[in-house]
Order: C-alpha cells, then structure tokens, then sequence
C-alpha cells in the first residue's frame, strides 16, 4: 500500500485550536425529542427540519436548503469540500482528486468518496485520533451552517433548533472534555431567548456564543435591543464569538431585496462579472463582515459599556487588522470634535488590545513578521475538516521559515486563545509529528499530483467537441 511521508518535526508546546469545525449530521434531528419540550420540536419541524427519507434539510419550507452538512458518508464522483481536510489532505492532493472528478471514467468511487469523508466532522472518537495526527492538543469545534441560522424565520423554531445542536456538541465533547470545547449557537432572532441559551450553556461550560455579524431581517448584533445578552455575557464570561461567512441569500424571504452584508455585495459583483468559481468571492467576504463589525463596535463605544466582555474574530485572516486599526485611531482623532456619541476614554487599537483575540490561518506569514503588533492578541485556527483547513506542523513551518521566536509560537498557537476562554492547558500534548500514513491502493501518486497543478488538468472540452457533460458541465469521455 502506498505510504505518505512527512517531515519529522517537533514541538514543545500545546497547541489550541480557536476555530475548527464540525457538520451537523442528521442525527440531531433525530434524536431533537430528546432535548426539546414538545411545543419546541414542533415549532423545529417547520423551521428547520432534516427529512430522513429524502435526505433534504428543510428550512422555512424551502427543501434543499443548507449546505449539505447532513450528507455523510461519501458521494460518488463529488470531493466533499465540508469534510475533506482531514491527516494528510493538503490542497495539492485535493486538486488531484478534483482533476480526477472531471472524467466520469477517473471519478471516485462511492468507497472512495467514504474513505475522504472524515468521520471526525461528526464523530469525536475520529477527530480526537486525527487531532493527534495533525499536531491539535485541543479545539473549540464551530458548526458549519453558519449562512443558514440567521434567516430561520420562527423565533421559537429557531430557539429549539440552537437547543439541540447545543446539546449534541456538549455530547460530542464529553468524549474528552480535556480536549474538546464547543462554541454555542444563539436564538439572536428573540433576544430573551437569545440570553436564555446563553445562561444555559455556561452552566454548561461552554465558552464562546456565536455571532453571525449581518443584518439578516434587521438584526445587525450590536443593536441596544440585545444589552441584556451582552450583558449576559459579561455575567458569564462566555466570549462574544464573531464568525463571518460567505453571504449566499438562498434563505432570504421573497420580496426581502435589502442587503444584509458586505459579502452579498461582494458574491453579486463576482457573478455578474461573469467569473466562474464561487470560491473567489472568499478573498474578500470574510474579512469584509468581519472588518465592519471591528470598525463599529470599536467606533461605537460598545467595549466602553460593556468592560468585561471579551471577543474573538474567528476565519477572517488578520492581516487586514493591523491597517485597520490604524485608520480607525485616525479617524477618531480627527472627528472627534464632530462626533455625535459619548468620547471615547481610549483609542480604538486600545480597546480591541483589550478586548478582542483574532484568529490566523497556518499559511499567513505577515502576522510572524510583526509580532510584537499581534503578541497578544492572535489566536491559531486550523478551519478543519474544511477543504481549506490544514494542520498545526503547516503554521509552524510558517512561523519558522520567518524566523519567528519559540515564545511568541507558543501564544500564537495556544496560550492566547486558553487565555482568552480560561481554559487549562492539558495535562499531556503532542509533542513529535506523526511522518508516515498509510493510504490505499488508489491514493495519487507524486506525479499524478505534480500533472494536477498544471492548469491545463482543470480545463475541459466544449460540448461537441468529443466531450460529454455530467451534472451541468462538460466532462471527457465517450457518451454514454
């Protein structure tokens, strides 16, 4: 059987990973009487509901809604981007399996697509086996249908719907609650329920409660009609988690035509531009929701009435940081006289120092070159099993190819984010890097890998040119 290599390295110390994630299978569903009173799993049926038979989540009536998180085990020809970042995965290899899904005569196979589905998205015994192979001490996992729970239109359906996933991730981390952490949804349609959650999964010891920070129907998350769940947090200490997305609008209601995020702006102009890959709009959407909501609550005064609460911005990168607050120190200094809210009692770089940790990919170099900028505020997230995640030896080869002092690696990748959710390092880590994986008989080969690369590989013949098209796009290959 074919074995992958990789370089021996070592570490000395525990890693955190701030933002990894999971999808949500269908079990919750079923298993959602077990947790909700009865008035709640009915008002869930019609909000957000996955249909065993058909295999179709349902959200507001709408069928088919979602991203597919529910559909577990592996499709024939089809490389599953939510699960497929697991040991080994590196982007190079997933290329090659993408190239291969292309000719109906090379596409993966149904055992195949199982094999790539990692388990560990949804099964903590897996990611608890892989964690230990991909250099991860511990994670705060984050559910993946982050551009679908803001737009569930029933208050109470929404409610019952954070309710059971809260409590199927609390389970999933009991398999090691050492090392497994969840971060919470919130009901943010009611804010009441929204604080109640937020009670109930700190007597829980959950740490983070999720923000998606967007105007779905009205609801931007800074608005005063939320004060008691900041204040909740503040009580608690639960940490104000602010996740961006790519902004789809599949679940807007018909006739809601108001922009809901600077994302959506972003997803309009790369469509009609005519540009072919969605995932083009990702170097920009992120970093769009996230930078608005920095600029707001830091202009806004939010931190200054709320002084204990503390946030993490999560898969946003963090280079755009170190601008941004710039501007915004620059911008208050020369409005403030025009300004028509209480002055600020400090700048705004100061206040995010204070208050707020953001997160870092393993392929980002700049944050290692300005350390001293991002000593105590940069936490390391992996964004496993996500096609685009990667493992802890990837950051730590970044971080040294730059030179970066062991001191400020163990905050980057540990310490500022248990610091941030006073959490406890554990009592043993990983300290050697797992160098050999065995893999099946069908695993790419080095030079299948290198062809891959190549641009050409991707490009596809037009329709009547000897091609054949599968699933909307043309594919090599006789007809059938």
């Amino acid at each position: 059987m074919p074995v992958q290599k990789f370089a021996p390295m070592s570490k000395d110390f525990p890693t955190f990973d701030c933002d990894a994630h999971v999808t949500e299978p269908p079990w919750i569903w079923e298993r959602a009487k077990d947790w909700l009173t009865k008035d709640e799993l009915e008002a869930l049926k019609t909000t957000m509901w996955f249909d065993a038979e058909t295999k179709q989540l349902i959200v507001n009536g709408k069928a088919g809604a979602g991203l597919g998180s529910q559909r577990i085990g592996g499709t024939p020809g089809i490389v599953n981007v939510l699960t497929l970042a697991g040991p080994g995965l590196k982007h190079d290899i997933q290329r090659a399996f993408n190239v291969r899904n292309l000719n109906r005569k090379t596409a993966i196979t149904k055992e195949q697509a199982d094999y790539l589905d990692h388990k560990g998205s949804y099964k903590p015994e897996q990611r608890l086996h892989d964690m230990d192979i991909q250099g991860i001490d511990q994670v705060m996992i984050i559910p993946t249908d982050i551009d679908t729970y803001p737009w569930l239109q029933n208050a109470v359906g929404a409610k019952a719907m954070c309710k059971a996933y809260n409590e199927w991730a609390y389970e999933y981390c009991q398999a090691d609650p050492e090392r497994l952490y969840f971060a919470a949804l919130l009901p943010l349609q009611d804010p009441k329920f929204a604080m109640e959650e937020l009670y109930r999964v700190a007597d829980k010891g959950c740490r983070v409660g999720l923000v998606r920070p967007i105007d779905a129907m009205g609801n931007y998350p800074i608005q005063p009609k939320y004060e008691s769940l900041w204040y909740a947090m503040e009580e608690t200490g639960v940490v104000y988690g602010m996740h961006p997305f790519p902004a789809m609008g599949a679940l807007k209601p018909p006739g809601y035509t108001e922009q809901y995020s600077g994302a959506e702006l972003i997803a309009r102009t790369v469509f009609t531009s005519g540009l072919p890959h969605f995932f083009l709009t990702n170097v920009q959407n992120f970093q769009a929701e996230a930078a608005l909501w920095v600029t707001l609550v830091l202009m806004s005064g939010f931190f200054e009435r709320h002084p204990k609460l503390r946030a993490a911005v999560f898969e946003a990168s963090s280079t755009w940081l170190s601008f941004l607050l710039d501007e915004c120190d620059k911008a208050y200094k020369l409005y403030r006289n025009e300004r028509q809210l209480p002055p600020l009692k400090r700048l705004p770089s100061e206040t995010f120092f204070e208050h707020c940790v953001t997160g870092f990919e393993g392929d980002e170099s700049p944050p290692s070159r300005l350390p001293e900028f991002y000593e105590n505020i940069l936490a390391w997230s992996s964004d496993v099993y996500h096609h685009d995640g990667d493992d802890a030896w990837r950051a730590i080869e970044t971080m040294r190819q730059c030179e970066l002092r062991e001191s400020y690696q163990t905050k980057f990748l540990g310490d500022n984010a248990r610091r941030l959710y006073h959490i406890k390092p554990p009592k043993q880590f990983i300290r050697e890097r797992v160098t050999e994986i065995q893999r099946p008989d069908w695993w790419p080969t080095e030079e299948e890998v290198k062809q891959a690369l190549e641009p050409e590989a991707a490009i596809v013949r037009s329709y009547g040119e000897g091609a054949h098209r599968g699933n909307g796009r043309a594919m090599e290959g006789e007809r059938s």
